[in-house]
């Protein structure tokens, strides 16, 4: 008996070693095991067809014989099967073990040809060795998998049982889920939900599926903390409704990682995550048109701005997918710039040979630097610019007024200049909100910024297409108030929030960037551009959908033993209840659903440098007086709000949210 749990133990051990292992390792000891395994498949085929100990008629012969499971090996390689996790390996893995099967045949019967090797029958390279290989490898993997699937439960430890979960969806996706979560042991699936009425009472791959409205029996009898979600995130109204549903109910909700993470390997069916605000927000996709994303990219000099930010780095990202000859990285921060040229050279190492490889050039300084910028379009043959450099955190910039003009207003008129000066062919702005009728200096300089562009475009002898792209806020960005919610709630609160009506927009930083792109290809001249934003989302709300989905529950008077407290803090310097994505309602569609065009009121070049002249003084002086004067003359709706909201005899003034503009 003692000997039995002895060697049960090794076994656990063993697993436990196994599934530890980083991935390039397991690859290693696959590809091993596949080679030596394959070798035999060959000494195999060639004893059965001689009917005796097959042994080499020489060392040329070995080497022919040793060539089958090394081309084997690489083909595997080649074509991602070992990317493939062994433990839940599917027809799909098996559809490609017989294709690379029958390649690496043919490979190695020319290798046989080119030596003529007339002693290798025909047989054994045609039908021998491939039926015996792949039946062998097929064999192999059906082992491992069942072995690194067994004993999962010890792997906890003593005294401690698996957690009960649900998982919601009964799809395919849910059942290899289900053996996923088998094979590591530290959860025990009690039950399937699923919405098909003609499932519920049904059972797959032996566990029971159940409506929806029975989950609070399951939390009652089994003791569910945990519910999985394993509905695909291209359906993502389905999966927002679905969790609205689950947030009346005390269970952490949890769901798979992305699915090109597991069809490359990178992460297993089981690898759950946490719910992600971008689930509670995110929108069906609607696809990208190719056309105008590669427009004003591929085969030119793109130069990003503040290409180390959120906005900047993802658009980074999507221009090198568009296959540009260069990339211009600017930024002022060292360490932004460090780690998007890091991640950037990663990809464009792994990118096939038959793509062109685009020079990566980062370039640190500031926007507001006339020679750096200057100096970087003219050096690099720079075509295309993404202004995506601001200053963009609303207190900060309230509390550092000349910084932030400095830096987004004159900064982006820099850039502008040296665009139009040296013949850039397109100059895309990233705009904000926060610019239209601002209560704060960073909203206010953005409208300038937008100012200087259009000024710049009114001008028929401009050979230099100027646009603007504005929309509100992006998901878990560095400033997003999604991060500083996360963090409380992972602290144990309080989270707070700066007032119950807070409205906003949002839209995931990959939406947003590769709206911004698409806008930037469509534009001729002057535009602005405005991203449709989708429902505006009150902040309060948000938190506390944040706080159910993570298992916890809000502590307020209705639920005074609560675990997170929701605090209102009061709105910050120059915040606003509702921000606005239009200065007017004279928009017209585009031809992407989700962008339309704004033709806004703008000031004369001449009127703007006036202006300016007035603005520069004022700031080299530090009036703040001075500065608010030219802002409300030039900034349409501009009013400084002192604390967030204007006070008359006491009383806080709160006005109306706006209506939909984008329809």
């Amino acid at each position: 008996m003692e000997a039995k749990l002895a060697m049960a133990g090794e076994l656990v051990r063993w697993r436990a070693w196994a599934v530890d292992l980083p991935r390039p390792w397991k690859r290693a000891i696959l590809g091993a095991s596949d080679f030596v395994l394959l070798t035999f498949a060959v000494w195999l085929a060639m004893s059965l067809r001689y009917s005796t100990f097959f042994v080499p008629p020489n060392r040329w012969g070995l080497l022919l014989m040793l060539a089958a499971p090394a081309v084997g090996v690489a083909t595997f390689a080649w074509f991602g099967l070992y990317q493939l996790v062994t433990r839940y390996i599917t027809i799909r893995g098996s559809g490609k073990l017989v294709k690379c099967i029958v390649i690496s045949v043919l490979v190695w019967a020319m290798l046989a040809l080119l030596f003529d090797a007339k002693w290798l029958p025909r047989s054994v390279i045609l039908a021998l060795y491939p039926l015996l290989g792949g039946g062998i490898i097929f064999i192999s993997r059906q082992i491992y998998a069942r072995v690194l699937r067994s004993f999962g439960v010890p792997l906890l430890g003593p005294g401690r049982e698996p957690r009960p979960v649900v998982i919601y969806g009964a799809g395919r996706t849910g059942v290899q889920l289900l053996d996923g979560l088998h094979g590591r042991g530290d959860a025990r699936v009690v039950g399937f939900l699923d919405d098909s009425a003609s499932l519920s009472g049904q059972y797959a791959a032996g566990v029971k599926i159940y409506k929806p409205e029975k989950l609070e029996r399951l939390i009652e009898r089994e003791g569910v903390r945990e519910v999985i979600l394993a509905v695909p995130e291209a359906r993502r109204r389905e999966r927002r409704e679905i969790l609205k549903r689950l947030q009346r109910f005390p269970v952490r909700v949890k769901t798979l990682p992305d699915m090109e993470d597991i069809a490359t390997g990178r992460a297993e069916v089981s690898d759950l995550r946490p719910i992600d605000v971008e689930d509670l927000l995110g929108r069906d996709p609607v696809p990208a048109d190719p056309s105008l994303l590669a427009l004003a990219i591929s085969g030119k000099s793109v130069l990003v701005t503040g290409a180390g930010g959120s906005i900047g780095s993802e658009l980074v990202r999507q221009i090198l997918r568009q296959q540009p000859t260069r990339l211009v990285l600017l930024d002022v921060s060292e360490v932004a710039l460090y780690e998007i040229e890091i991640e950037i050279a990663d990809m464009v190492a792994s990118l096939p040979d038959r793509v062109v490889r685009p020079e990566i050039v980062p370039v640190l300084g500031s926007v507001a630097d006339r020679s750096l910028v200057r100096g970087t379009i003219e050096r690099h043959s720079v075509a295309t610019i993404f202004h995506a450099a601001a200053y963009k955190h609303v207190p900060i910039v309230e509390a550092n007024p000349v910084a932030g003009l400095a830096n987004n207003t004159f900064g982006t008129a820099v850039v502008a200049e040296a665009a139009r000066d040296l013949g850039v062919e397109r100059f895309v702005l990233i705009s904000t909100d926060k610019a239209v009728r601002p209560t704060n200096i960073m909203g206010a300089s953005k409208r300038l910024a937008e100012l200087v562009l259009q000024a710049q475009a009114s001008d028929m002898s401009c050979r230099t297409i100027f646009t603007m792209v504005r929309f509100g806020n992006v998901l878990d960005s560095s400033g997003s108030v999604v991060r500083r919610f996360r963090k409380q709630i992972q602290a144990g609160g309080p989270v707070t929030v700066t007032h119950k009506d807070v409205v906003r927009y949002f839209m995931s930083i990959p939406e947003a960037a590769s709206l911004v792109l698409q806008a930037g290809g469509m534009a001729t001249g002057g535009e602005v551009f405005v991203l449709d934003m989708g429902e505006p989302v009150k902040i309060d709300d948000l938190a506390r959908s944040m706080i159910r989905l993570m298992g916890l529950e809000v502590r307020d008077d209705v639920t005074p033993d609560g675990d997170i407290l929701v605090s209102y803090v009061g709105l910050r310097p120059g915040e606003k209840l509702y921000e606005e994505l239009l200065i007017g309602e004279n928009t017209t569609p585009t031809a992407h659903p989700l962008i339309r065009k704004s033709n806004e009121p703008f000031l004369s070049a001449e009127r703007l440098e006036r202006e300016f002249s007035v603005l520069r003084s004022a700031m080299d002086s530090g009036g703040i007086a001075g500065i608010e004067a030219v802002l409300q003359r030039t900034v349409e709706g501009y009013q400084p709000r002192v604390g967030g909201l204007p006070e008359v005899a006491g009383q806080l003034l709160v006005a109306d949210p706006p209506s939909r503009t984008l329809h």
